[in-house]
């Protein structure tokens, strides 16, 4: 028995040292363009899928039948997450053939079976997957309206998306959100109309914005004459 655990003992040594070195060698890319063996990914799928299953195994589920949640769960989908997850009608996008583990269609899964699993990745996120912990913004009631239309998601055609997303309350989810969280206008693709195009930019998206009416403080203008806009630091902004 001492012999065995001898053996044992410096086995594990050694498999410690020569891990180490693999480590600092540097032999092991990191790269999202060079995949893993495909014993690794196995391996990878099999520990992520069991933790999440043991940790949503005992979350209840609420009635995700109710249209609106169904409704209020799509304007948040089309705002956060089909750069990523796709839509009917959205072709594939450059962070979704481009992130390694690539992103699932959810366009054609939907929750795939498990509501629960459904909102607990949401609301958790997954490590080194680009899939975001939604829970630190966004309310319990607002996932489980992301899983309600999930659920529907497959069962839509393109047309039914637009309307379904056009007739919702848009990105709003009570997590201090704002325009410039809403990713849907980047992933436009010819052909394909946004239902919900963004309000016109005000001085309160954090931009630069010339309001029509004149400044405080500049020169009133008169016929033939320049005008000038004072700006807030001094500055004298001149008009031909």
């Amino acid at each position: 028995m001492k012999r065995t655990i001898t053996t044992l003992t410096l086995a594990g040594l050694v498999a410690g040292v020569i891990g180490a070195g693999v480590i600092w060698s540097g032999l092991i890319n990191v790269g999202a363009d060079d995949p893993h063996l495909e014993s690794v990914h196995a391996l990878l799928r099999a520990t992520r899928e069991r933790s999440i299953a043991v940790r949503a195994r005992d979350i209840p589920v609420p009635d995700l039948n109710d249209a609106e949640l169904i409704r209020r769960g799509a304007g948040n989908y089309h705002s956060m997450c089909i750069g990523c997850h796709l839509a009917p009608g959205i072709e594939p996008t450059e962070l979704s053939q481009n992130l390694y583990p690539a992103p699932p269609n959810l366009a054609q899964i939907g929750a795939n079976g498990s509501p629960s699993t459904a909102f607990w990745i949401i609301k958790h996120g997954i490590k080194a997957t680009g899939m975001p912990a939604w829970g630190k913004s966004m309310g319990d009631q607002h996932i489980w309206e992301m899983v309600a239309f999930l659920q529907q998601l497959p069962k839509l055609d393109a047309a039914q998306y637009r309307a379904l997303v056009a007739a919702s309350d848009g990105h709003s989810h009570g997590g201090g959100e704002s325009r410039m969280h809403d990713h849907s206008q980047q992933h436009d693709h010819p052909g394909t109309a946004d239902p919900t195009p963004a309000p016109p930019a005000s001085h309160h998206d954090g931009g630069h914005a010339h309001e029509p009416e004149q400044a405080a403080g500049a020169m009133p203008p008169a016929t033939g004459e320049k005008k000038v806009h004072v700006h807030a630091d001094g500055k004298e902004h001149v008009h031909h």
